[in-house]
């Protein structure tokens, strides 16, 4: 089906520097050039990590659809991120409790990362560049910003770059240098070190450290956190970045140290437009350990839940706003991925009865598509789809055939058939058993089943099929 909805319609998105929703524009005027913070790789990603990377794929997903090309780079910082108290490495902090060596941690926890995107249906960036891998982009970098008068060594041997000497600093989060105090939690303390209290490390000196360090033109020693974005936004993305997207907790301070270090280096803003997601809670609480609410995408999986229902989930809810996630929200989620997979199989057998006339259908996919394009408004597009099922106006054959099409945006697997893998053995017995009852037409067991099943959390429909099922919401 040619996408002529998409001709005149442009993606915008709000730009967290300008505090406007504009335009992406790519700045060479063929490729979008798209950069998204990855994972710090020493621990499981839970749902609300999730729910940020979905942003690069919901935006490479929408520029796609109007055939626009797209490079989409995410990193995997496995060095430099250091732990809430600044003293240690998560990845060196991990790998002492696991009692492993700190790059297995990381490979191990990047390979589920990229499991729990699949899982999901996030289409893969085109390149994961490892901070570890980097360090020479890095290093080339920090001497530009020494010669340009950014940056310095410090009385502990490590560089830091000159937050005064960035005129711009705080436009990107509203945190003002001047209002910043010594000793303030958001970047280490470095017992005076530093020139200015705000300063901040590009590399650091390794010390006692013996792990994971690195030899340089300033001795041993390791990154720091933010240069690593820029270094690999810039270097792979040839030198500027039309949308850079992360979770809102980056903006301060690691957007607003990344603007501040990138754009020396280009001489001009270097990102031309940033997105950041909101958080997540999950059933009213803020997840953490210590709440012991901590939901990952295996949790789901064990509960025989497809783990798109989380991504629908998503979908409902604007990206720029607070999110409450529950397991009855997903699976109602589920239930409705279910029924609506369904119906797109009876629909897709039936045949087209109006073969000279496809506005409708051009206008449903057309609407959808601009939704889309309205700052990611997923929770209208939803609606829409939502609404797809009783539309008087369309043909069973012509909603598939909008399934078919925005699909692809949506990115649910709506056209594939239910299977029962969807589900646990258990259940699957129980269906079996309330099958061959009704064939017996021992409807007392028939219903005594159904409603066996319903405890479960299935719903059982009979038709002249035979019969089907979906998973239904529990409080």
């Amino acid at each position: 089906m040619k996408r002529e909805q998409s001709n005149n319609v442009t993606l915008h998105i709000y730009d967290t520097l300008t505090r406007r929703v504009l335009p992406v524009v790519a700045h060479d005027g063929s490729t979008f050039h798209i950069y998204c913070c990855g994972p710090t790789v020493y621990r499981d990603a839970h749902v609300g990590n999730l729910r940020t990377f979905l942003l690069s794929d919901l935006v490479k997903r929408t520029l796609q659809f109007s055939g626009a090309n797209v490079r989409l780079i995410q990193n995997i910082t496995d060095v430099g991120h250091m732990s809430e108290d600044f003293e240690e490495d998560k990845i060196l902090t991990q790998s002492k409790l696991e009692r492993r060596d700190p790059f297995a941690i990381a490979r191990d926890y990047e390979a589920k990362f990229h499991a729990d995107l699949n899982a999901i249906n996030i289409i893969a960036a085109d390149k994961y560049p490892r901070a570890s891998e980097c360090i020479e982009i890095m290093i080339q970098h920090i001497k530009k910003l020494i010669d340009l008068n950014f940056a310095y060594v410090g009385e502990d041997s490590s560089i830091y770059f000159s937050a005064k000497k960035f005129a711009s600093y705080g436009e990107l989060s509203g945190n003002r240098l001047d209002a910043l105090k010594p000793g303030h939690r958001y970047e280490y303390s470095e017992d005076g070190a530093k020139r200015f209290h705000a300063d901040w490390a590009l590399w650091k000196s390794a010390g006692n450290r013996t792990e994971m360090i690195w030899q340089t033109p300033w001795g041993a020693g390791f990154p720091g956190w933010h240069i690593e974005c820029s270094a690999m936004s810039l270097f792979y993305l040839d030198g500027h970045v039309d949308l850079h997207i992360g979770g809102i907790d980056l903006r301060f301070p690691h957007h607003e140290n990344e603007r501040a270090q990138s754009n020396p280096l280009t001489g001009n803003e270097a990102v031309s437009l940033w997105l950041h997601g909101e958080h997540l809670l999950f059933e009213g609480r803020k997840m953490s350990k210590s709440s012991g609410n901590v939901v990952l995408l295996r949790d789901v999986l064990s509960r025989g839940i497809d783990p798109l229902a989380v991504r629908f989930c998503f979908l409902e809810n604007r990206y720029r706003s607070q999110m409450d996630l529950s397991w009855q929200s997903i699976n109602a989620a589920f239930a409705w991925l279910q029924k609506i997979r369904s119906k797109y199989q009876q629909w897709s057998k039936s045949e087209n009865s109006n073969s000279h006339d496809d506005t409708a259908t051009q206008s449903y996919i057309s609407a959808i598509y601009r939704d889309f394009c309205d700052d990611l408004d997923t929770p209208r597009a939803i609606m829409k789809l939502r609404s797809l099922e009783k539309d008087q106006e369309l043909t069973d054959f012509q909603k598939a055939r909008v399934i078919d099409e925005v699909d692809s945006l949506f990115g649910l697997n709506l056209t594939i058939q239910i299977s029962q893998e969807d589900i646990p053995d258990t259940v699957k017995v129980i269906l079996e058993r309330r099958d061959a009852a009704r064939k017996a037409k021992d409807f007392k067991e028939s219903d005594a089943l159904r409603d066996e099943l319903a405890r479960l959390g299935i719903e059982v429909r009979d038709s002249s099929e035979g019969q089907t099922w979906s998973r239904i919401s529990r409080t």
